[in-house]
């Protein structure tokens, strides 16, 4: 449990919170007295991330959402409202990421559809289902999990368009909701430890060399951004995406490594 109580009071929806970087968030907020709704579509898994919670005496549920059906979505904002008798933190982190073709020309209609879906659309779905209550709340605030390869070309066409999307959605809703009183930002990860990485080990090492401070992310690095832009603390910050990532999209270190290499031969 953190120090901080900068939720308390607070009913906080997650998506995709059973593992990685959601359920890092949702233990960040439950920790400083929200209580969370923990949804993923993996409602066994989900389950015992808000057990694990409960565990350390902090209040959490969990319940299943699939962000590409709305009726699921608008369910699981009833039962937030219902449970905790507010939402003021909405947490778009649910996704899909397919691997690219080899061709660009192989990539399938239904792969491409399926990760905007998930990925974009799921968010929007989420929050036109949140925002009302979040105006009620009169401290309502969205955050998205965004990607570098939302601002820069780190492969995955679907994922990466589907993560654009979101900056400039966070930028448009950031607009329509502030003179209704709730803050729409976007945090952009680069490369963290996650259960997508399991078995890869090498290749996080291979990575972490490419990040200016020497190692690939946390999720709890991330759910710290995340419950930054979420509190009161950045109260007068809407509508920016805050790129999280090593210093990576500042500083292009394999280009600084070749000059060096080259200098040295």
């Amino acid at each position: 449990m953190t120090a901080t109580r900068r939720f308390e009071g607070y009913g906080v929806l997650i998506t995709g919170a059973a593992r990685g970087i959601g359920a890092a968030t949702a233990r960040r907020l439950a920790g400083e007295g929200a209580a969370v709704l923990v949804t993923d579509v993996d409602l066994a898994e989900a389950e015992k991330t808000a057990a694990a919670i409960r565990e350390l005496g902090d209040r959490a549920e969990a319940f299943t959402c699939d962000v590409g059906e709305r009726t699921s979505v608008e369910a699981a904002v009833a039962h937030a409202v219902a449970a905790f008798g507010s939402l003021d933190v909405l947490v778009n982190n649910a996704y899909g990421c397919t691997p690219d073709a080899p061709l660009f020309e192989d990539e399938s209609d239904e792969t491409w559809a399926r990760d905007l879906d998930l990925t974009l659309t799921g968010a929007y779905r989420c929050a036109r289902a949140a925002l009302p209550h979040l105006v009620a709340s009169g401290r309502g605030a969205i955050v998205s999990v965004g990607s570098v390869n939302g601002l820069q070309d780190f492969g995955n066409h679907a994922y990466s368009a589907a993560k654009a999307g979101l900056v400039s959605l966070t930028r448009t809703l950031a607009g329509h909701a502030a003179p209704r009183g709730v803050r729409v930002n976007l945090v952009a990860p680069g490369t963290v430890r996650t259960t997508a990485w399991e078995g890869r080990d090498t290749d996080l090492e291979l990575a972490a060399a490419l990040y200016p401070l020497g190692r690939v992310g946390e999720p709890e690095d991330i759910a710290a951004a995340v419950a930054f832009l979420a509190s009161r603390d950045a109260a007068w910050i809407t509508g920016t995406t805050l790129c999280v990532d090593g210093g990576l999209l500042a500083v292009n270190t394999g280009f600084r490594q070749a000059v060096r290499q080259r200098g040295e031969a």
